[in-house]
């Protein structure tokens, strides 16, 4: 028998924190629109995770394709935070001895 790490309950405050970041971050975009809008599509991926979770232990699935979501809604934070990355190493100056 398949031991179960998750449990429905907490997967529904999990996810009920994740609704809550993301209002926040959609709520203060004004004040820094790429990183609101970063953290509103990490908040949404990880919703989608718990969201397909809770419906896998209920033993029914409504998403159609979670994995299609996750994909493109990964897509600009993980190419911002590539930018980030790339800019950062910039910056360090070069050695010299």
């Amino acid at each position: 028998m398949k031991s179960e790490h998750f449990d429905i309950k907490t997967l529904k405050l999990i996810s009920n924190k994740l609704d809550y970041i993301n209002s926040i971050a959609k709520g203060y975009y004004n004040d820094n629109p790429e990183l609101m809008d970063t953290i509103e599509n990490l908040a949404r991926v990880a919703n989608m995770f718990a969201t397909s979770k809770i419906q896998e232990l209920n033993g029914h699935t409504k998403t159609t394709n979670p994995q299609g979501f996750i994909l493109s809604t990964l897509a600009t934070p993980y190419s911002r935070m590539k930018e980030y990355e790339k800019q950062k190493n910039n910056e360090f100056p070069p050695w010299e001895l």
